[in-house]
């Protein structure tokens, strides 16, 4: 798109060049219909790891090729607009969990783990929301009891992806019962750990599982124990790299949906006419273009704030706009379609599936948005504003 080419530098149009090749070489889109009853996509995380999109995250003295934020969303968006359950796959390998270990894990668990992960050996998993708490991570009833130089977990995740596929947990927990969101830090726990169990599985609308584990009396090295009270602030902060992400995906997947739509309409043709003569549906392929690109420019500015980690009211902003484009825009995608665009045979309908996970996930819609409209209220100066400067 018109934006992409002012925008983008060489090396980035190469490297998101290099990935469409791959996705239309192995036929994501075409083969994404398998994964729609939880087949994990290993096909495909193979292939990208060969051609180092697996390391993307991952400094440059583990095996990684250490992007910027804005060249991993870049990534996310084309495999994305492939294959939704590639894109979520890939992400746990790109997204807060590696981040998390390559700044803040000891320098033996990194050369450990991450030369693995840029392998595709292994596979991560960020364990946050608990039955009764999502987004609410100060009120997390996990807890971790630090025993001079081993540590003990207990405590129940639920919805976690890549529970039957990942080899190491990044679990957000409560440090020896401090109360409050300064008694959250992190553990890494390996998967063989005992008193580990997968309890549940979930199926979802996309396609993958989603998981609940429970650790009981889950002792590991107290190294393992990679923040502390107080890091409740620098997970966050890594966790803002997610809000980014995730909207990456959606923005991919509204690019396939309106792809789909144009095609469909240029072929489907009514009384001797193609149906995209037709004024009400340029109209609406119109606005899909609009939508798409106006959550791009908010979406790409919220990645080049990333220093390490993206601004978290810029990335809040992306994130909720995203999000609910691509709804929009899979919605009128599948419409143009007619009973077509409602049978899984056609890409729309596992684009459709796969769009409404966005506002989910990285921080629901309507948490990112009290967020946002404290911060404005707050921060709003009565003499000269700010809302014509574009900063939040």
């Amino acid at each position: 798109m018109s934006n992409q080419r002012l925008l983008l530098t060489e090396e980035q149009r190469s490297l998101v060049g290099t990935v469409r090749s791959l996705a239309k070489d192995k036929d994501f889109r075409g083969n994404s219909i398998k994964y729609l009853d939880g087949t994990y996509p290993w096909d495909n995380l193979n292939a990208l790891a060969k051609i180092g999109v697996l390391g993307m995250s991952i400094p440059e003295e583990y095996g990684g090729s250490n992007l910027p934020v804005f060249d991993t969303a870049l990534i996310m968006e084309e495999v994305a607009k492939h294959c939704y359950c590639t894109a979520m796959a890939l992400m746990g390998m790109v997204g807060v969990q590696v981040r998390v270990i390559s700044t803040y894990a000891p320098e033996s668990m990194k050369r450990d783990i991450l030369p693995k992960v840029v392998s595709g050996e292994a596979h991560l998993a960020v364990c946050m929301t608990e039955p009764h708490a999502g987004t609410d991570v100060p009120n997390y009833k996990t807890n971790t009891v630090i025993k001079g130089d081993r540590a003990v977990v207990n405590g129940v995740k639920t919805l976690i992806s890549r529970a039957n596929e990942a080899q190491w947990f990044v679990v957000f927990t409560r440090i020896n019962g401090t109360p409050g969101r300064e008694g959250i830090g992190c553990v890494l726990v390996n998967r063989n750990t005992p008193g580990f169990e997968v309890t549940a599985r979930y199926h979802t609308m996309g396609g993958e599982y989603l998981a609940e584990i429970q650790f009981n009396n889950c002792e590991v090295p107290v190294e393992n124990v990679v923040l502390r009270e107080g890091g409740f602030k620098k997970l966050l902060s890594a966790f803002n790299t997610q809000r980014c992400l995730n909207p990456s995906v959606s923005l991919g997947l509204a690019e396939a949906a309106f792809e789909e739509a144009i095609g469909y309409v240029r072929e489907r043709t009514i009384r001797g006419h193609a149906v995209a003569e037709f004024q009400g549906i340029q109209w609406k392929l119109a606005e899909m273009y609009r939508d798409i690109e106006a959550g791009r420019s908010l979406l790409y500015r919220a990645c080049l704030t990333a220093n390490p980690f993206p601004d978290p009211h810029d990335a809040a902003i992306a994130k909720i706009f995203v999000n609910e484009m691509a709804i929009r825009v899979a919605t009128e995608a599948l419409q143009v379609h007619g009973g077509y665009g409602f049978c899984d045979d056609y890409p729309i309908s596992r684009i459709y599936r796969g769009v409404r996970y966005g506002t989910l996930g990285g921080g629901a819609t309507e948490a990112l948005k009290d967020l946002v409209g404290k911060k404005l209220v707050a921060d709003f100066d009565p003499v000269d504003g700010f809302l014509s400067m574009g900063t939040f």
